[in-house]
């Protein structure tokens, strides 16, 4: 395992390796949620093939990489994403992007086909809510802070038994940990998105990735971004919401496993 901070315009980003320390070794990249941090696929990783290097790294406005002032575009997340990848010399991996990191995967994909073999669409979508909407969220955030979403955040991310168990506690934690200026920032860039013409002409092998009890990103909707791209597949995973990666990390890593292996990566 190794740490790195990597400078990016005004953003500093924090970005974490694992497993096969080389380079040139299949790589996986993973892209988080909003309002989340690397820390999501923390119990997916021992259960993935021993022959990867793994990248993860927060964006900006999240985890451990610094906060610069909100709004954000898109266009930087994603050359934030570039940026990390050109770094740590990401090339042909496997982008695995949930929620956010699933719009940021579509665009990484779009513009840099040196970086990006494969991509998996986990709980996303080509467009995911209105402006109106994610500008009241935005709203809600200057008024209340994040306390004012984390009941009907938490609601939308997870199954009511998950969040009727002890480790409910861990991720509401997290959620209101998330500096107020990155969580607008982000909104701001998933608010001006539609990636439904660049997603269309991508021609790799997808996946799409939906939970049942999803209240963010429904299956319908994650189903509809998947087959823009011919020859994709698409796993329904049941009883699980938003975040399927820390409700049922071992059935995730099956698939992930599963998709690695019929594209022959690793």
């Amino acid at each position: 395992m190794a740490e790195h901070r990597i400078q990016h315009g005004e953003a500093t980003l924090f970005a974490r390796t694992d497993g096969v320390d080389d380079p040139t070794a299949p790589t996986i990249l993973f892209a988080n949620s909003l309002g989340t941090d690397l820390s999501i696929w923390d119990d997916v990783l021992p259960r993935l093939p021993d022959s990867l290097r793994i990248v993860r790294f927060d964006k900006r406005g999240h985890g451990r990489s610094s906060v610069p002032p909100a709004p954000y575009a898109m266009g930087k997340l994603i050359s934030d994403a570039e940026a990390v990848c050109d770094a740590l010399e990401v090339r042909d991996a496997v982008v695995v992007g949930l929620s956010i990191g699933g719009i940021i995967a579509q665009g990484l994909a779009v513009k840099r086909h040196d970086i990006v073999r494969a991509i998996v669409l986990s709980n996303t979508a080509a467009k995911i809510g209105t402006r109106a909407t994610w500008d009241e969220r935005i709203a809600t955030v200057r008024t209340q802070g994040l306390d004012g979403l984390v009941d009907a955040v938490m609601e939308r991310w997870f199954s009511r038994p998950f969040r009727e168990s002890p480790e409910i506690e861990r991720w509401r934690a997290l959620f209101l940990s998330t500096p107020p200026e990155g969580y607008i920032g982000c909104c701001a860039a998933i608010s001006h998105t539609d990636f439904y013409t660049p997603t269309a002409a991508l021609r790799l092998p997808t996946l799409g990735i939906a939970g049942s009890e999803d209240g963010a990103t429904p299956p319908d909707l994650v189903r509809e971004t998947t087959d823009l791209v011919p020859g994709s597949k698409f796993e329904l995973m049941r009883g699980v919401g938003h975040i399927p990666c820390v409700e049922q990390p071992e059935a995730y890593a099956r698939l992930l496993t599963r998709f690695l292996t019929d594209i022959a990566h690793p």
